[in-house]
């Protein structure tokens, strides 16, 4: 099994392969790739079943960035989405916005005032922050850093003011009053943010999320699909694998092949349109 070398979807593939491993009866073992590489490294993979990939949102959208030369779809089977990441919406202390109502007039009465941070072009966290700026219509100033790390260091420090970022990374500062927390980009309440209301309460429609996904090769057998689905989404459904997939900040899911090739599908489409609106490409 390989997975991106990406804190969740390695986290997500571990617990995964241990739990296959034994219920499988047959070792399962994980190699980390950096996720720019793990679709072109798929694309040679055999359909036998025993090469499966963890991947995540980066490659799913690789294709509109233009930085991949495969189809997520057509080139890869669907076994089941594993988790989703709500990325949520913050701001820095100093900013006079207590809600997301709040933030957009701010936003329409200083145009280009207001700046967001992003830790490279593409990732989920920029698209969060370009799909919110196309459903609202708001000049907003994209200022981009080579790390999600010093992006987060500047909100904290007061340079910038806003960023779309995932629970774990943002949860402690935020109980330290250092920054605030105004929604999260899931579309309905999430357990992972109970007392945060959702941007789509405000923008109807808005959704954004980092997922961590399974797949196999193409022309892998439904059969194998199938069993493989049905053995780690029982897996998922176990309340300690729950629970150690929450405490990293994300929720479960466990879906079939075919609900996560449509939402594959809708993203495509979702964010190609925001993608070519923004003329955004990889750095």
């Amino acid at each position: 099994m390989s997975s991106e070398a990406r804190g969740g979807n390695d986290f997500g593939a571990r617990v995964i392969a241990q739990a296959l491993t034994a219920s499988l009866g047959q070792q399962v073992i994980v190699e980390n790739r950096p996720a720019r590489l793990i679709g072109e490294f798929g694309l040679s993979a055999s359909p036998d079943g025993y090469t499966l990939f963890v991947a995540g949102s980066v490659f799913v959208i690789g294709t509109l960035l233009q930085t991949s030369h495969y189809d997520p779809v057509k080139d890869f089977s669907s076994i089941t989405m594993l988790a989703r990441a709500p990325n949520g919406l913050v701001v820095h202390a100093a900013v006079a916005a207590k809600s997301v109502k709040d933030l957009i007039s701010l936003a329409q009465e200083r145009p280009a005032a207001i700046n967001y941070v992003t830790g490279g072009a593409g990732s989920s966290a920029h698209l969060a922050a370009e799909l919110f700026k196309s459903m609202t219509g708001l000049n907003i100033v994209r200022i981009n850093y080579k790390g999600s790390g010093p992006a987060l260091n500047d909100l904290i420090a007061g340079q910038v003011q806003m960023i779309f970022a995932s629970v774990s990374s943002t949860s402690s500062h935020v109980k330290s009053g250092g920054i605030r927390a105004l929604a999260s980009g899931r579309a309905q309440p999430s357990r992972l943010l109970p007392d945060l209301p959702t941007v789509a309460a405000t923008v109807p429609g808005y959704e954004s999320a980092a997922i961590s996904a399974l797949f196999a090769p193409a022309k892998t057998s439904v059969t194998l699909i199938i069993r493989l689905n049905t053995e780690v989404v029982r897996i998922l459904k176990q309340v300690d694998v729950k629970e150690r997939f929450f405490n990293t900040g994300v929720e479960i899911v466990g879906d079939t092949p075919a609900e996560l090739t449509a939402n594959i599908k809708a993203e495509l489409v979702r964010m190609g349109k925001v993608i070519a609106e923004a003329g955004i490409r990889a750095e």
